[in-house]
């Protein structure tokens, strides 16, 4: 599929959630597939992406995240992983839960008792420890790359 035969926006929100030079990330098995990715979730038409963000967080988490700052937004075409003809469009923020987390932190990955779809466990990662490769999704890794470097793109 090329890019004029994209057809779609798939609209993504993730949370960058930092503590103590470690990360946030969320392991899943979905589409039959296992992935390590930052925590957030697919933006629903009529709201907006901190919304959209605050809403993942209750999901997920069972608890509400305060957002600090905008941190990135894809600035070039990327086909989304399971919708071949959908443009995606990633919005990442940095945050952080205003009071300690109340859900389960796992110390591995992956740390589900079985792979179904919709399966789901959390994990701190030392950000000097992680590579982008650990992450499976391109823009995910992008990103990381930015936070790990300091850096952001030059347009």
């Amino acid at each position: 599929m090329n890019i004029h035969e994209t057809k779609h926006f798939n609209l993504r929100v993730y949370a960058l959630i930092i503590h103590d030079g470690q990360i946030l990330l969320s392991d899943e098995y979905v589409h039959d597939m296992k992935m390590t990715k930052f925590p957030g979730g697919g933006l629903s038409f009529g709201e907006g992406p901190v919304d959209c963000l605050k809403r993942e967080a209750m999901e997920e988490f069972g608890q509400e995240i305060e957002i600090i700052d905008h941190f990135y937004t894809t600035h070039f075409f990327q086909q989304a992983l399971f919708y071949k003809e959908h443009q995606l469009i990633s919005i990442y923020y940095l945050a952080r839960f205003p009071e300690s987390p109340r859900f389960k932190i796992s110390d591995k990955p992956f740390d589900f008792p079985d792979l179904i779809n919709e399966s789901q466990s959390f994990r701190w990662a030392a950000i000097a420890e992680l590579s982008d490769n650990d992450l499976s999704l391109p823009v995910d890794q992008y990103v990381f790359r930015m936070l790990k470097t300091n850096t952001k793109p030059k347009y």
